[in-house]
C-alpha cells in the first residue's frame, strides 16, 4: 500500500506556519533596538552557531553582506583555535542559539563581554547562558519540531526569518535601496531587472541632436546617419524643445511639404516624454509600452530641461528585459 507523503508535506508546513505566526506575535522594542545598533554599525556584523544554527548564521551573513552590511561566519569551534581574533570592538556578534546552553559558544560570549563587543543573542530558553549574557535579547518562542517533534524545522524557520526581518528592517533604516542594490549585483538575472535608464542609454555625440531651426532636410539626414529613428531638437539655449520622429517625416513628405524650406521646429512634438537617469529599465519600457513610443529622453534630476541621454526600445531588449 502506498504512503500519501502529502499529509506529512502539509502537516510539516502547518507546523512551521504556527511557528512563524508566534515568532509574529513575540516581535517587541529589542527588534527596534537590534535594527537601530545594526544600521548603526560602522564595522562587520559577525555571525555565529552551532550545527543547523551555523548554516542559518551563513545563509544570513550573505543576505547582509548583499544588503552593504559586511559579514562573515565564525565558526565556533574554530573560535576557541585562534579566530576570535577576527572580532574586532567595533565589530556587533550575533549568536544563534535553540538552547543557549551550547559548549561551544561559552569562548565566545565570554570573549564578547571582556571587550565589550556588542552581543545580540537569538535564542529559545530564557534560563540560558546566552540569553542573559546578550546586550539585545531576541526571543524565538519555543516550537514545535517536524518528525516526532525531534528535528530541527519549525525553529530553525523562524531563526531564519527572524534575521530575514532583522535585515531588511535595517537595509530600510539605512535607507539602502534599490540602486544600491543593483552595485553590489551586477551580474545575474537581479542585475538585469536593476539597470536604469542611465546603463542602457545613448549618450553624448551619439544623441541625435538637432537644433529646432533646422530644416526637415538636415533633420533627415541626422536621422539616417544616427539610424535611431527620432531626433532631438533643442532651441537656441540648448534646451531640449521637441521630438521629431522618422514617422513625422513621412507624413510630412505625403503632405508635399518642402523639406527643404520647412523648420523642424514647426512639425515636432512639444514637451517630450522624458525619464530621470536612475529610472529602473524596466519602468522605462512600461511607459514606452502605454505611450506606444520606442524612445525616451533622459535627464539628470539636477536639470529636467537638458537631455543627456537617449533610450530607445532596442536597448532595452537587447539586454532581455521586458
Amino acid at each position: 500500500m502506498k504512503k500519501n507523503f502529502k499529509d506529512i508535506a502539509k502537516n510539516v508546513i502547518e507546523l512551521e506556519i504556527q511557528a512563524l505566526k508566534k515568532l509574529k506575535g513575540s516581535i517587541n522594542n529589542s527588534f527596534n533596538q537590534a535594527v537601530n545598533i545594526i544600521a548603526k554599525c560602522q564595522s562587520k556584523i559577525i555571525f555565529c552557531g552551532v550545527g543547523k544554527s551555523s548554516k542559518i548564521s551563513a545563509k544570513l551573513s550573505s543576505t547582509f553582506s548583499s544588503i552593504g552590511s559586511p559579514s562573515f561566519t565564525l565558526s565556533a569551534s574554530d573560535a576557541s583555535h585562534g579566530d576570535l581574533g577576527s572580532i574586532s570592538k567595533k565589530d556587533i556578534l550575533i549568536l544563534l542559539s535553540y538552547s543557549g546552553e551550547t559548549n561551544e559558544l561559552k569562548n565566545i560570549i565570554q570573549y564578547a563581554k571582556r571587550n565589550k563587543i556588542i552581543l545580540i543573542g537569538i535564542v529559545s530558553k530564557k534560563n540560558s547562558t546566552l540569553y542573559k549574557a546578550a546586550d539585545i535579547k531576541l526571543y524565538i518562542p519555543e516550537v514545535k519540531e517536524a518528525g516526532h517533534g525531534i528535528v530541527p524545522t519549525s525553529s530553525t524557520s523562524a531563526a531564519l526569518a527572524l534575521g530575514d526581518a532583522l535585515a531588511i528592517a535595517s537595509m530600510e533604516q539605512r535607507k539602502f535601496g534599490k540602486l544600491d542594490f543593483k552595485k553590489l549585483h551586477p551580474a545575474g538575472s537581479l542585475g538585469h531587472k536593476l539597470k536604469t535608464a542611465e546603463d542602457l542609454m545613448v549618450t553624448k555625440k551619439k544623441i541625435p541632436f538637432i537644433n529646432e531651426n533646422k530644416t526637415i532636410r538636415n533633420g533627415l539626414n541626422i536621422i539616417n546617419s544616427k539610424k535611431l529613428g527620432v531626433l532631438v531638437a533643442l532651441n537656441n539655449k540648448n534646451i531640449t524643445s521637441g521630438i521629431f520622429t522618422d514617422g513625422d517625416v513621412k507624413r510630412v513628405i505625403k503632405k508635399n511639404i518642402d523639406i527643404d524650406k520647412k523648420k523642424i521646429k514647426f512639425f515636432m512634438s512639444k514637451n517630450p516624454i522624458s525619464i530621470e537617469k536612475d529610472t529602473l529599465a524596466v519602468k522605462a519600457l512600461s511607459i514606452m509600452n502605454e505611450k506606444k513610443i520606442t524612445c525616451l529622453c533622459v535627464f539628470d534630476k539636477k536639470n529636467k530641461k537638458k537631455t543627456i541621454g537617449l533610450l530607445h526600445i532596442h536597448n532595452i531588449l537587447a539586454s532581455n528585459i521586458s
